[in-house]
């Protein structure tokens, strides 16, 4: 109990420090871009490396399974309309979030599984953060391992990501932070114990140590907004898709890394 009050101490500290250094972000220069996996302890980076060992990759044979299910009024599965995945899903998730027309704006990866089962399978959409849409969508990301991150560059997807890049610049909540103030001005330091990353989404849905679990990338912002004090958002809202879309937009050339694992 002692050392939770100390670690939470330490980090209050850190963070109130970063809260009044004058913001001087600006984007990273392209030399310098790193994956999150290069801040990561040998024996972590290992355990991602290796499929035998990468526990994200239970949720990948799950979502395989799930690819093939019949679901929905319509009684189709994924593979019914799509066939193979290794070869239709292939640069899929490099280029999420996307622009859909009907709705007018972005939808992340999650969002199209959804989009096409309520449209393609008349079933039920997925919950945020169960087992099978993450399943799903880590086995559909999986597919574009490897690749480089290449975002829709849509004229109608500007605004969206200017909009995502205002959030990530805007200081907020109880400790006045922003983004940028960590993942531009102070990665490579640590913060409690734990690295500063730049913030590249380049392995989500990831597998965390910390959760025990595969997780979204909105799950991982929705955690640092909560360690902003500051207001947070429901998953699959407008302000998360945005800010989603903006970092990848910032992550564009790195490799996917699908199913990513971290502490």
């Amino acid at each position: 109990m002692k050392l939770a009050s100390t670690i939470v101490a330490s980090a209050l500290l850190i963070a109130t420090s970063i809260a009044t250094t004058p913001v001087t972000a600006s984007d990273i220069p392209l030399s310098e871009r790193r994956s999150g996996y290069t801040f990561m302890a040998p024996d972590t980076q290992a355990i991602q490396d290796d499929d035998t060992t990468n526990p994200g990759m239970l949720g990948v044979l799950d979502g395989q399974a799930l690819w093939n299910n019949k679901a929905g009024a319509a009684n189709k599965a994924c593979a019914d309309c799509h066939g193979d995945a290794r070869t239709s899903m292939k640069g899929v998730a490099a280029r999420y979030p996307a622009f859909d027309k009907t709705l007018g704006r972005p939808v992340n990866l999650e969002q199209r599984v959804n989009l096409c089962r309520v449209r393609q399978q008349q079933a039920s959409p997925l919950a945020y953060e169960r087992r099978d849409l993450l399943a799903l969508t880590a086995f559909i990301a999986e597919q574009s391992r490897g690749m480089a991150i290449a975002p829709d560059d849509s004229p109608e997807l500007k605004p969206f990501v200017a909009k995502g890049h205002d959030f990530f610049m805007k200081r907020q909540g109880q400790l006045n932070l922003g983004c940028t103030n960590c993942h531009d001005d102070n990665w490579d330091k640590h913060l409690a114990g734990s690295a500063v990353t730049q913030a590249m989404a380049t392995g989500y849905p990831i597998y965390r140590l910390e959760w025990q679990s595969l997780g979204s990338l909105q799950r991982r912002l929705r955690n640092c907004i909560t360690g902003m004090r500051a207001q947070n958002y429901d998953f699959g809202s407008p302000e998360l898709v945005e800010l989603e879309l903006y970092l990848m937009s910032r992550a564009k050339g790195m490799p996917i890394e699908t199913p990513g694992v971290r502490p």
